[in-house]
């Protein structure tokens, strides 16, 4: 099709909208965002009758490169290290695609442009068509690879342990709250703008370094639909800022979605790409390096930062503090660390580091070793069962975090932990900054301003509580991570699957119980909480507990 009469067509598609006179439309989905009817060009004009076909030879080349990669034997060729991190990474990536695909409909009522309706109705075909074609890599994987138990549940999985619990909220978050912080600031103008570079660009090529080249397949058939979403949100962004009223509610929104997302995504992807390889390549980039060339150069200074000509205030802080967490306070280290310290309750094997994983990481990250080459090496020591516990229970040099309230991942770089008394209950933050979406942004009024459509961060959210007391053994059937024979669990800290260096329920079953470190803050005096809080942002890096008075 010529593009001229693609231009046509589009402009034809305009005449199908029209606001109706006889009544007046039930807001569906609020928004507190004000807009000016203002025509607004869609700077990437697509019709589905261009679309499909492209669409069609992209899904025709994904589902050759499946049926290559089974003929071609990948799946004996893969390093296990990295296909098991995949049981968590995709469990979890078809939420936030198919929330994607929910958010689009809550700008049809929000965004009045005719011109914008039909990008944001193909994007969501886009992110129905990602959900499914990942959910197949998923399938394939369970179908093929030498161990699926993980892959085999993961529906389920995903959303009851101590980790996917984080995604599932991060995905939710698309299609919760006020219609444009949800599904364009949040979603559009940081997720897909910034976040997919390192998701679906640098996962790709670590897979592929790791044999797996079917994941890079299907994941560059995803990420090149991603202009047509990022020209989407810029389209709406711009008609926010037309419109002065909205430039305190952007300045609110564009500092919860930026720091929201570097929370989630850094910790999830960061420990992929550093932990989940056996490339040790010298010359390879580590995520730090990855991070500072696509989400730094090219996403903040490259596009966000031209935006302040028009009255964007773009929180330069919390990018900056980002980077700060990422290169000089180990974020992502500290992550990774966390998930290996709970395998117990996952439904994946996490390899130890080896020899050659130390030497890599201290030339990538000078001083790494000092920080967690010891506690590595205890996880090492640790990871067949031979009459100790799992080195959650173990004296170790660690102390288990508190969970962040509103990201939900754990304060783990322990000198940015705060606390505040919320609705009754007294939480605990990863840093200020969520801290202040809790407590400031994610209410009916901010700064004086009446915001009825944000949302609130409410219920069950923390994984620790809902199973304070419980016996571990207990636990992890609850969650189902318990293989067919009905006691090993699916999760190990190791790859060896001898069913005699395998952990069982009977192992879990002599634990402690389980305990809820925000239950047992509430259960403090005043007093007591804010001496802890001083010992805990006290301790060092890797979890280390605060040094002992003298």
């Amino acid at each position: 099709m010529s593009r001229q009469s693609v231009a046509k067509a589009h402009q034809k598609i305009q005449e199908l909208s029209w606001e109706p006179m006889y009544h007046e439309p039930v807001s569906q989905y609020g928004t507190d965002y004000t807009f000016q009817k203002a025509q607004k060009k869609d700077p990437l004009k697509q019709v589905l009758r261009s679309y499909f076909p492209m669409q069609e030879e992209k899904d025709h080349r994904v589902y050759g490169a499946s049926d290559g990669a089974i003929r071609g034997n990948m799946f004996r060729q893969v390093q296990e290290r990295w296909l098991e991190w995949q049981k968590l990474f995709l469990s979890i990536i078809p939420l936030p695609e198919i929330s994607a695909a929910r958010a689009m409909p809550l700008l049809f009522r929000t965004v009045p442009n005719p011109e914008l309706h039909n990008g944001q109705a193909i994007q969501m075909i886009d992110e129905v068509r990602h959900s499914t074609i990942q959910q197949n890599l998923k399938r394939l994987y369970m179908n093929n690879y030498i161990d699926p138990a993980g892959f085999n549940s993961s529906l389920r999985n995903f959303q009851n342990d101590y980790c996917g619990t984080i995604g599932r909220q991060f995905a939710e978050g698309f299609i919760t709250g006020d219609a444009i912080t949800a599904a364009s600031i949040y979603l559009t103008i940081v997720a897909e703008t910034a976040f997919t570079n390192t998701l679906f660009v640098a996962m790709p090529a670590e897979a592929a370094a790791n044999g797996d080249y079917l994941l890079p397949t299907v994941f560059h058939s995803v990420q090149s639909d991603e202009s047509r979403h990022i020209s989407n949100g810029y389209a709406t962004l711009l008609m926010a800022l037309a419109d002065e009223g909205n430039h305190q509610l952007l300045q609110r929104d564009l500092r919860y979605a930026w720091w929201n997302n570097h929370r989630v995504v850094d910790a999830a992807i960061g420990t992929f790409i550093e932990y989940g390889t056996k490339d040790r390549r010298k010359d390879r980039e580590s995520y730090a390096e990855m991070w500072r060339r696509w989400i730094y150069d090219d996403y903040y200074r490259s596009y966000l930062v031209p935006l302040e000509k028009y009255g964007l205030v773009i929180p330069h802080d919390l990018i900056e503090e980002a980077w700060n967490q990422i290169w000089n306070k180990g974020y992502v280290h500290e992550v990774a660390q966390f998930f290996a310290t709970g395998w117990l309750a996952n439904y994946w094997r996490i390899d130890p580091m080896t020899d050659k994983d130390f030497e890599w990481f201290e030339h990538k990250y000078p001083g790494w070793y000092d920080r967690y080459g010891k506690w590595w090496e205890n996880y090492n020591r640790l990871s067949t069962p031979n009459g100790h516990h799992p080195i959650v229970f173990e004296d170790v040099d660690y102390q288990y975090p508190h969970r962040c309230w509103t990201c939900m991942v754990p304060c783990l770089v322990r000198e940015d932990m705060v606390m505040d008394e919320v609705d009754g209950q007294v939480r605990t933050y990863c840093h200020e900054a969520c801290r202040w979406t809790d407590v400031t942004a994610f209410r009916p009024t901010y700064q004086g301003r009446e915001t009825p459509n944000m949302g609130q961060l409410i219920g069950s959210r923390e994984w620790e509580t809902l199973y304070h007391g419980w016996n571990w053994a207990d636990v992890v059937s609850d969650m189902g991570f318990v293989r067919d024979d009905g006691k090993t669990l699916v999760a190990q800290p190791h790859l060896n699957l001898d069913p005699t260096k395998m952990w069982t329920l009977d192992h879990l079953r002599r634990c402690p119980p389980l305990q809820s470190p925000n239950v047992l803050l509430n259960e403090m005096s005043p007093q007591q909480r804010e001496a802890f809080h001083a010992d805990y942002v006290r301790g060092g890096p890797a979890g280390r507990p605060a040094p002992k008075h003298t």
